[in-house]
């Protein structure tokens, strides 16, 4: 395949383009950390109305704090978990959620602002424009879905739902991977994935997708405050109790202990395709994937051993989109031809 053809301004743009997109997924990654800490402070439900707008200017005055208290004091959560809470430790998790939320404001506009000034000065071509037009409306999907997520917990739940949790981490993950995958394709041709090897490099991608999945179920039912031991759970190297709840296949999303079974599980797996294609391909990238998955399965451990403190939760959630960072610049490097795969001779 031929490069993608660009005309003078856009091959001069080429690089403030490409550093653009890689401060917003750099700015993604931070939002996913932040939204983290929000999950694990317990925060998220702690400011109860979408403003999209207005909701950008915090509490300013007493009263106006008074008034955002007795409105949380209004929902489930107070009245069953924090009942008489004080106005300073109210501030504390309002403080993370508007954090979260003023973020992804951020977010957008440094994404659109550029976004409009490239477009409407020729600086991308058809494709590009076309691309950063999708990943804007997925920005905007996401925010969508942080509130339809935060609505879940304001009534008959002290929650937010495990389900809507799933989907908004793994939509931001989408994200991240997605301005990542274009960033690195600027000006430059991928060609279809050809081979078993080169499939195997997007089973992976796609794994670690899944496993980000299912590491928002983990964190939505707090299943990591549970059977914090290695390598056995609850005693045994499959634990009893793993399908007791009816029917069979609600226990993969809505059971403590099967959530995080599965989720070690994938770990397990995501370890032994990453071991299989480094050897395999013996790549540079391949061997930085596999180094990225260990680290991570070492603070996932390490995480579940200490009962999921507040910063090792967050590492652990970082150390996901550094795994899928290096899994979709694997295959970039790959389908571009830069450094390819070559199978291990049989006689090795």
């Amino acid at each position: 395949m031929n490069a993608e053809t660009l005309n003078p301004r856009q091959s001069a743009a080429l690089g403030y383009v490409q550093a653009w997109l890689l401060g917003i997924a750099a700015l993604v990654f931070c939002m996913v950390i932040v939204g983290g800490a929000t999950r694990l402070t317990d925060s998220g439900l702690s400011i109860t109305e979408w403003q999209p707008l207005l909701g950008a200017i915090p509490p300013l005055t007493e009263a106006q704090w008074l008034v955002a208290l007795e409105k949380y004091r209004q929902i489930p959560e107070y009245q069953l978990v924090n009942k008489g809470m004080s106005l300073a430790d109210f501030k504390f998790i309002y403080w993370w959620e508007w954090a979260h939320r003023f973020f992804g404001r951020i977010i957008g506009l440094a994404f659109f602002l550029p976004f409009a000034y490239f477009a409407l000065t020729g600086a991308l071509n058809a494709k590009t424009a076309l691309r950063c037009a999708v990943l804007f409306v997925l920005g905007g999907l996401q925010g969508a879905l942080g509130w339809y997520m935060v609505a879940s917990g304001l009534v008959e739940r002290v929650d937010v739902s495990q389900y809507r949790l799933a989907a908004h981490l793994s939509l931001a993950t989408v994200i991240f991977g997605a301005v990542l995958w274009v960033a690195f394709g600027l000006g430059r041709s991928r060609r279809a994935p050809a081979g078993g090897l080169e499939w195997l490099a997007v089973a992976i991608i796609g794994l670690v997708l899944l496993q980000v999945a299912a590491g928002g179920f983990v964190a939505g039912l707090d299943a990591g405050f549970g059977y914090n031991t290695w390598p056995l759970m609850d005693g045994a190297w499959v634990p009893t109790g793993l399908f007791v709840g009816e029917p069979w296949w609600r226990n993969m999303f809505e059971n403590a202990m099967t959530v995080q079974f599965n989720h070690r599980i994938l770990a397990y797996v995501i370890v032994g395709l990453a071991v299989i294609y480094a050897y395999l391909a013996q790549s540079r990238t391949g061997y930085i994937l596999l180094a990225a998955v260990g680290l991570q399965v070492v603070f996932g451990i390490w995480t579940l051993l200490w009962a999921v403190p507040l910063w090792l939760g967050l590492v652990h959630q970082g150390g996901a989109l550094v795994v899928l960072a290096a899994a979709i610049w694997n295959l970039h490097v790959v389908l571009t031809g830069a450094e390819r795969p070559v199978l291990r001779p049989a006689s090795a």
